[in-house]
């Protein structure tokens, strides 16, 4: 029979409650001590402490059989809390215990709760998770589950919470679901810095060139249960070690560990020291060339009979083409939200051995999806897929295949060094692909670019992929390639002004909010999935615009900055980065117009209005400046 895994841990949760709570605490506000990671908060003429420790006590450890009850409080766990709260407050030292609440809550991977449809069970809906943090989310929630389980989807953007942010491989895997939520809860008062990685669960899923790469410095960031490459530090390899529960439960703290130095040193909310090390592999793409390993990728083929049917509705673009062809593109919810945007390869039928090019009747498309968000697009097709009950099938060949980018302007030169086809423009224009040979092993050269230099990704069968990273390494060492990671791909990206999903697209945003009108079909008759309301919209006029915005001084953004225009809010900043090309931040946001019309291109920037200048009583007298379309 069908089961669903949900990925929580429960931890005996303490709570005493001291009194009487002395007079001058009366009006006392919930406070929180970071330092300490406790809180203190009044209940009625009581004190109540409580807080996070390193060492909680797991649920399966004291009893099984618990059921509609509380547990003894354990002091010697909690006494660390009391020596906080006494540290904050000294009079407690003299104040009394007139009760003690001792229970068990649930803690999640990430610390956000459990929500949305289960990837296992239609129509079997998760509402669990919530950390110690039921009662202030318990509202919101409910009422976005609701609206989820009626309408099929939340009214706001709700993947943070969605049960589909976990690749089932972790999601019943009891090694990750216990060190994570560990971790959670001990770091429930941590500070959240914008580089920081978890500890915890990590090397579940690792790549074919994770061992090549790590030799070479890589420091590596965890998505999706993959790691994959964040950065490449000179000072040599930075592996990352079993979880040591920060030293709890016996446990001995790892010394000299090398990857956690590497990430305190980024605890800040300045510039990280490791900038110029990042500036260094975005400029060797631009000025040059630089390998960035892409396997985490998820990799999808849909085929069958009615595949092409599936992929017309499925996909806002028109992906029907012929075999070689290469399309961006987004899919789409009822609302017209982007649920994701991807590229699409029509393929033809191959070897029924080979995960490169799989046999297959009917026609065949290969899917390339961003690897944090793999399992939320595979529940997605296969959700439109069983409502449809169309003649295809979804596979995943994530595992079986590697994928290697190759970017900057030296790129064809030393590709057609390795690859046995031609390169030119005439012969291999952008946005189409084929199945060439590399280092004398087959592998599907895809000619795309994610920042905006020329490039290639090369697929390759997972057995092969050292080899060639090896080969295209040795021809381009004499041109000056680099390993690059991650936190160039989001440098080097925004500097194009290619979107990312869940930072500038998100289910609630549509492609004419996103300026990615030209990723939607509409002079065409074929309908897909939110053509309606992206219709609608575009009739109706678009009230929320996204905007690229750069500052003159150099400060670090990070995203949720206001934007302010004439004095007023207009929006906040989803997304931002340093552009080391242009040696500025750049970030992008969403605004409206505080007159409540639609966003004109003259709001977004006066000078483009014709009357601009001229007419001081029209509103785009005023020069704004730093805004552009």
């Amino acid at each position: 029979s069908p089961c669903t895994y949900i990925p929580f841990v429960p931890c005996l949760h303490h709570a005493p409650r001291l009194t009487p709570a002395p007079p001058f605490l009366q009006n006392m506000p919930n406070v929180r001590d970071h330092d300490a990671s406790v809180y203190l908060r009044l209940q009625g003429d009581a004190l109540s402490v409580g807080g996070y420790e390193s060492n909680p006590i797991f649920w399966e450890e004291v009893s099984e059989k618990f059921a509609f009850s509380l547990f003894d409080l354990d002091w010697d766990v909690f006494m660390q809390h009391i020596q906080g709260a006494i540290n904050r407050v000294p009079v407690l030292e003299r104040t009394g215990i007139k009760s003690t609440v001792c229970g068990p809550e649930s803690f999640t991977a990430d610390h956000k709760p459990l929500m949305g449809e289960a990837p296992e069970v239609r129509g079997f809906f998760l509402g669990c998770g919530f950390n110690s943090a039921g009662m202030m989310l318990g509202g919101g929630c409910g009422k976005e589950l609701a609206h989820w389980i009626i309408h099929g989807r939340p009214e706001k953007d709700m993947y943070g919470y969605d049960i589909r942010r976990f690749h089932h491989s972790l999601t019943d895997n009891n090694r990750w679901i216990r060190e994570r939520s560990h971790e959670s809860y001990a770091k429930n008062y941590s500070v959240v810095f914008p580089h920081d990685e978890p500890l915890a669960g990590r090397n579940m899923r690792k790549d074919p060139l994770h061992e090549e790469l790590l030799q070479q410095g890589c420091v590596f960031q965890e998505r999706h249960g993959w790691e994959r490459p964040g950065w490449f530090s000179p000072g040599g390899a930075a592996p990352v070690l079993d979880y040591d529960y920060y030293g709890a439960y016996s446990w001995e703290q790892h010394k000299d560990y090398t990857y956690n130095k590497l990430l305190a040193d980024e605890y800040t909310f300045d510039f990280p020291p490791h900038h110029n090390i990042i500036k260094k592999e975005c400029l060797t793409c631009r000025n040059a060339l630089a390998l960035f390993d892409m396997s985490y990728f998820g990799k999808f083929y849909l085929v069958g009979p009615e595949a092409t049917k599936a992929a017309n509705w499925l996909f806002s673009a028109d992906v029907s083409k012929a075999p070689g062809s290469t399309v961006y593109t987004c899919m789409l919810n009822k609302r017209g939200g982007v649920e994701s945007d991807l590229t699409v390869s029509r393929i033809s039928s191959g070897d029924p051995s080979s995960p490169l090019a799989p046999a297959f009747q009917g026609d065949g498309y290969y899917l390339a999806i961003g690897g944090a968000v793999a399992q939320h697009n595979w529940s997605h097709i296969t959700t439109v897929l069983q409502d449809m009950k169309l003649q295809c099938k979804l596979i995943d060949c994530s595992e079986e295949l590697g994928m290697m980018s190759l970017q900057g302007p030296l790129s064809r030169t030393v590709l057609q060094e390795l690859l046995d086809t031609d390169l030119s423009n005439e012969a291999f224009p952008f946005s189409t692909h084929r199945l060439v040979k590399a280092a004398g092993c087959t592998v599907r050269a895809m000619r795309l670019s994610f920042v905006g230099e020329l490039g290639w990704e090369l697929h390759v069968p997972r057995e092969h992929c050292v080899r060639v990273y090896q080969a295209v390494m040795e021809a381009g060492a004499r041109h000056g390639i680099t390993n690059a990671g991650y936190r160039a791909i989001d440098s080097l990206s925004i500097e194009k002004g290619y979107r990312h999903w869940h930072a500038d697209l998100r289910p609630d945003d549509t492609p004419l909010e996103a300026g990615l009108a030209f990723t939607c079909k509409l002079k065409s008759s074929i309908p897909f999935l939110g053509r309606e309301a992206v219709e609608a919209q575009k009739a109706a006029g678009i009230f929320r615009r996204l905007v690229c915005f750069t500052t003159d001084e150099k400060v670090p953004m990070f995203g949720l900055e206001a934007i302010w225009r004439d004095g007023e809010v207009v929006g906040h900043i989803r997304r931002a980065d340093f552009g080391f090309a242009i040696d500025k931040t750049i970030a992008y946001g969403y605004i409206r117009d505080p007159a409540g019309g639609p966003v004109s291109m003259a709001l977004l920037h006066p000078s483009l209005c014709p009357r601009a200048g001229r007419d001081a009583q029209h509103p785009c007298w005023k020069p704004y400046a730093q805004a552009c379309c």
